[in-house]
């Protein structure tokens, strides 16, 4: 199947027909210097081009993903994009599918030297363009962090209902009917409450054992002295009382991981 030559044209506003002919005349005028005889003329009238999404231009890009178009012809870049990225976007798919992109205005043809190094130039713009939002973004989220501001989407849940429904013992089902929420909302808030207590049972267990040693030693240092135990002995004892508070601490880490239906 022969692949047809494309003429693009765009005007912002409707009404602007002095515009779309002058566009119109102007393309065709270069088909004729260059012995372009046949074309299809794709036009979108009254809309921006910050809209990546035309009715023309869509058209227009599925047949050049279909391979249907030899090569596309525009009075200028503006009328076929206005950013870099939805531009470069535009051309690779060109690229891609061996298709010609000619602009008159600019004098650009991405078959030409000109145009390669174009192509290379506004990818490294449009590169740059990123990196620029993205530093902005960043920088943004620091300030508002800075000023104490919340950073990302606000919890609607009632976080104290639900632990308290979920300490009681209740379903899933039931928290959720009784807070109005999501189940989801319930087993976020339930994953969050188990991690805190988590938290605080490893502290208090570093905190006993902590303690168990700093007693075992001290009784391990007075005994000697007046009752003349083996450390062997004390180290035994030591290690039972360590024991002994891990299965306690483990005891009251079980009530909070029961199953919820």
């Amino acid at each position: 199947m022969s692949r047809i030559n494309a003429i693009y044209v765009r005007v912002s506003t409707d009404g602007q027909q002095t515009g779309m002919e002058s566009q119109i005349r102007a393309v065709k005028e270069w088909c004729v210097r260059n012995q372009v005889t046949q074309y299809e003329i794709f036009a979108d009238e009254g809309i921006s081009g910050a809209k990546e999404s035309r009715p023309a231009l869509n058209r227009l890009m599925t047949m050049t993903e279909n391979n249907e178009v030899e090569q596309v012809i525009v009075f200028s870049f503006s009328r076929f994009a206005r950013s870099t990225s939805h531009l470069l976007k535009g051309l690779k798919t060109f690229k891609e599918h061996n298709t010609r992109f000619i602009s008159i205005t600019e004098s650009i043809d991405t078959n030409s030297p000109l145009g390669v190094a174009l192509y290379t130039i506004l990818g490294a713009l449009a590169q740059l363009e990123r990196e620029m939002i993205i530093e902005r973004v960043r920088a943004g989220m620091a300030n508002a962090k800075a000023k104490g501001k919340r950073i990302g989407r606000v919890k609607k849940r009632n976080s104290v209902l639900i632990r308290s429904l979920i300490d009681a013992k209740l379903s899933y089902r039931e928290v959720a009917r009784i807070a109005k929420c999501s189940h989801g909302s319930v087993h976020a808030e339930l994953v969050a409450y188990r991690k805190e207590k988590e938290a605080a049972d490893r502290l208090k267990l570093e905190q006993l054992q902590e303690s168990i040693k700093m007693e075992s030693n001290n009784q391990s240092l007075d005994e000697m002295k007046k009752m003349n135990v083996s450390p062997e002995a004390i180290q035994k004892v030591e290690t039972s009382l360590q024991e002994e508070a891990k299965s306690k601490v483990t005891e009251i880490q079980g009530q909070y991981y029961e199953t919820f239906d």
